[in-house]
């Protein structure tokens, strides 16, 4: 089952897998990031096995007009040597999970274009594509 990373032993626990999906991610960062983010509403879960982290996800409850109350996920990874092990579909459960008993109206995110492994798994756990996501890099 999943846990919210809540120390600073378990946030920094989480870099390593993190990094896989961010590689931009400085791990002298990584910690304050997570923290200032926090502040902002962010969540860290995340998935140990044996105590190692083998899957994290990053989240947020919020409102707007568009969607209502909704739970969006900045980022779900597992580690590569770690994938079609299930620990994915237990991430999306625990969230669909959280969003409904937070009384969202929907659970959603971004997956990169290049991501097909990705989209396909998301598409296999009953997501659709709903609109395009366009950013400006300023």
């Amino acid at each position: 089952m999943p846990q919210r990373a809540k120390t600073d032993a378990e946030i920094e626990a989480c870099f390593d897998v993190m990094a896989e999906l961010r590689p931009h991610l400085k791990k002298h960062e990584f910690l304050s990031t997570v923290r200032n983010m926090e502040s902002e509403g962010f969540c860290l879960i995340y998935i140990a096995t044996d105590n190692k982290v083998v899957a994290v996800a990053g989240y947020r409850i919020c409102s707007n007009l568009f969607m209502g109350k909704h739970l969006y996920v900045d980022d779900l990874v597992t580690a590569g040597e770690e994938r079609s092990s299930g620990y994915g579909k237990r991430m999306i459960d625990w969230l669909r999970g959280k969003a409904k008993t937070t009384d969202c109206k929907f659970l959603h995110l971004d997956s990169g274009t290049q991501r097909g492994r990705a989209h396909k798994f998301y598409f296999q756990e009953g997501f659709t594509i709903t609109s395009y996501h366009l950013s400006e890099e300023l």
